[in-house]
């Protein structure tokens, strides 16, 4: 399975520079970058509240669910019995 964090398009459709949501949020550049990118295990239901806040969108919006088949396709992932 792959979680997609899609705040790079609500940011791309809202015209909002990453600059600026890092100053709406109280957060750092590279912070936001780590966000948008996905590169991120977790996120506090309170920056989420705020994202939503800013940009005027539901938490469903931040986020995309791709299935495993879907998901090898797309990422070019390994399967666990291919790890061997």
């Amino acid at each position: 399975m792959a979680i997609i964090v899609r705040l790079d398009v609500l940011m791309a459709e809202r015209k909002v520079k990453s600059i600026d949501l890092a100053e709406r949020l109280g957060l750092t550049p590279v912070a936001v970058s780590r966000l948008k990118t996905g590169k991120i295990k977790a996120m506090r239901l309170e920056t989420m509240d705020a994202i939503c806040k800013t940009l005027g969108c539901q938490p469903g919006d931040l986020f995309e669910y791709i299935p495993d088949e879907e998901a090898e396709g797309l990422f070019d992932l390994d399967s666990p019995e291919d790890a061997d």
